[in-house]
C-alpha cells in the first residue's frame, strides 16, 4: 500500500468516525416523544418532591429567620434531608438597612476555602449529641454552598443555600448558625 492509499484510507476513516459523532450528537438532541405543554394544557399541580416522595417547603414558608447587623435579614425557607446524607439548608438574605452590604464575616476561617465572598462559615449544631456540622466542600476546595456574596444593596434579596452532613435521621431539630449573626432553631424536612 502506496503512502497516497494510507492517507486516503485515514481520511475516510477520519470522516466516517466525524459522521458518526455528528448523528450521535443529533440524535441525543431529539425530542423525547413527549408533546409539549400548549397554552391550552394543564400543567401537573402540587408542591416540589423531595427524597422519600414528601412535598418539599414552599419558598414562601419560613422555618428560622435571622436579623443582623446593618438591617440584613436572612430568612430560611426549607432544610432538606437528602437520602444521599446530607441536609440542604435554603433560604434568602435581604438587604434592609440604607447601604450596601458585604457578608464578608459569614466565610469560613480555613485557609485551604477558596471562595472568599459565601456563607463557608455557616453550621448546624445538635445540641443534644453536642455536634457541629460545617457546610461541605468539593474536591477543588469550594464550599458547596452559595458564594458571590458581595454588595448587597439596599431593599435587594438574594438566595443563599449550604449543605451539610446530615446529622442521624433521628436529630430533627438543630441550630443554623452564621458568624456574627444570632443563631435560629430550625426543623429539618425529608
Amino acid at each position: 500500500m502506496s503512502i497516497r492509499q494510507t492517507t486516503t484510507a485515514r481520511r475516510g476513516a477520519a470522516g466516517a468516525a466525524l459522521a458518526a459523532v455528528i448523528a450521535l450528537a443529533v440524535a441525543g438532541c431529539g425530542s423525547d416523544g413527549e408533546e409539549k405543554d400548549g397554552p391550552g394544557t394543564p400543567r401537573a399541580s402540587g408542591a416540589p418532591r423531595t427524597a422519600g416522595d414528601k412535598p418539599a417547603p414552599t419558598p414562601s414558608e419560613t422555618i428560622g429567620e435571622i436579623k443582623g447587623p446593618e438591617g440584613v435579614v436572612v430568612v430560611l425557607h426549607s432544610a432538606v434531608r437528602d437520602t444521599g446524607g446530607f441536609v440542604t439548608v435554603s433560604g434568602v438574605v435581604a438587604n434592609r438597612g440604607s447601604k450596601p452590604y458585604t457578608p464578608l464575616t459569614w466565610r469560613s476561617k480555613e485557609t485551604e476555602m477558596k471562595s472568599q465572598s459565601s456563607v463557608s462559615g455557616a453550621s448546624l449544631v445538635d445540641r443534644a449529641s453536642k455536634k457541629r456540622y460545617l457546610v461541605l466542600r468539593d474536591t477543588d476546595g469550594e464550599c458547596l454552598c452559595t458564594t458571590g456574596l458581595v454588595n448587597i444593596r439596599p431593599e435587594e434579596s438574594r438566595p443563599v443555600f449550604a449543605q451539610f452532613p446530615a446529622p442521624p435521621a433521628s436529630v430533627t431539630d438543630v441550630d443554623f448558625q452564621l458568624p456574627t449573626m444570632p443563631t435560629v432553631r430550625i426543623k429539618i424536612s425529608g
